[in-house]
């Protein structure tokens, strides 16, 4: 028997998810189960070819760390791969088990979202669980949690090697209905596809491209293009919501367009300017694209932090505030 681990989390040593899988996987060991975990954080670059993996895959584990809101970035980015490149006949035979782990708030909705997500690619359920976690060291040291988590552990194996039936659900008759409506690829051209989405030097050939042919057709339009000095300034000040007995200062390092924006706020005021001050109280490091998608209101700075995409150094609680003090996913 074949399972396969997905694990959503950010790898940090007190995750307690990275706990209950060290259990589960010492379970499945003695089952002489062959298992293989993919940590997705180590993988960014290579998520979307990882349906290939499910090739021989009898079971696969979708392993949730929840911070903060949602099943987290690399999972969803691994689903997505899945239901644009995978190959829905052999995923119609794989049981996934959910297993979420808050620290915060959302297990539940986690759980469910794992699982209405594999029904609607048509594969099989293997029932999971979920937990919030107060305290690591406490449910760590709880003999009864390890016993309990082992006995789910039997149950995935069980419910694999017996091929328990699962019942119908809506998932399956509206997964139909999308799939009649979606791009139909082979296998093959699935795979493909996927390793041109995830190979860096062919994006990014496509994406020269594409800034070529939008340099083009400014100039044709008589478009200056953006001021590297002035862009973002605008959104920022548009989108501007004071706060009563608040300020903070933040230094945003556009690392791929090599710009440092500075914001400075201070009650109803507000100050914010290309330069940089190596006294701000958090020192973000982000991409252009991912500044352009906050303002677009397509991201907040919490996801952006929460998922990789933005680094930050400072009070985490003033972070956060950033989403308050600037309004761009309510515009």
């Amino acid at each position: 028997m074949n399972i396969n681990i997905y694990y959503g989390g950010r790898g940090v040593i007190e995750d307690p998810t990275l706990s209950v899988l060290k259990k589960i996987e010492s379970v499945l060991d003695e089952l002489r189960v062959n298992v293989t975990r993919y940590n997705l954080y180590d993988m960014k670059n290579s998520i979307m070819t990882l349906p290939q993996t499910l090739k021989d895959a009898d079971g696969i584990i979708l392993a949730a760390s929840v911070e903060w809101n949602g099943i987290g970035g690399y999972l969803q980015l691994f689903l997505d791969a899945c239901w644009l490149y995978g190959d829905k006949s052999k995923i119609s035979r794989i049981y996934m088990t959910p297993v979420v782990i808050s620290t915060t708030y959302g297990e539940k909705e986690g759980l469910l979202s794992l699982t209405n997500a594999w029904e609607l690619l048509g594969g099989k359920i293997c029932q999971g669980f979920s937990a919030y976690v107060e305290d690591y060291i406490d449910f760590e040291s709880n003999v009864s949690y390890g016993s309990y988590i082992e006995k789910r552990a039997e149950n995935i194996y069980r419910t694999i090697s017996q091929h328990i039936m699962t019942l119908p659900s809506s998932s399956l008759a509206i997964k139909q209905n999308l799939i009649h409506t979606s791009l139909e690829l082979t296998p093959q051209e699935g795979e493909q596809l996927s390793k041109y989405v995830s190979d860096d030097i062919y994006v990014q050939k496509q994406k020269e491209d594409i800034e070529e042919l939008a340099s083009y057709f400014k100039g044709i339009l008589g478009e200056d293009g953006f001021d590297s000095e002035t862009e973002f300034i605008k959104p920022f000040k548009s989108q501007f919501v004071p706060q009563d007995n608040f300020s903070a200062s933040y230094m945003l390092i556009i690392e791929d367009k090599k710009k440092t924006l500075y914001i400075k706020v201070e009650n109803k005021d507000l100050y914010i300017k290309y330069e940089k001050n190596s006294s701000a109280d958090i020192v973000a490091k982000l991409s252009h694209e991912c500044l352009d998608n906050i303002i677009r209101g397509r991201m907040t700075f919490q996801r952006a932090f929460m998922t990789g995409e933005m680094t930050a150094k400072g009070n985490f609680k003033t972070l956060r505030m950033l989403d308050q003090v600037f309004a761009f996913n309510q515009s």
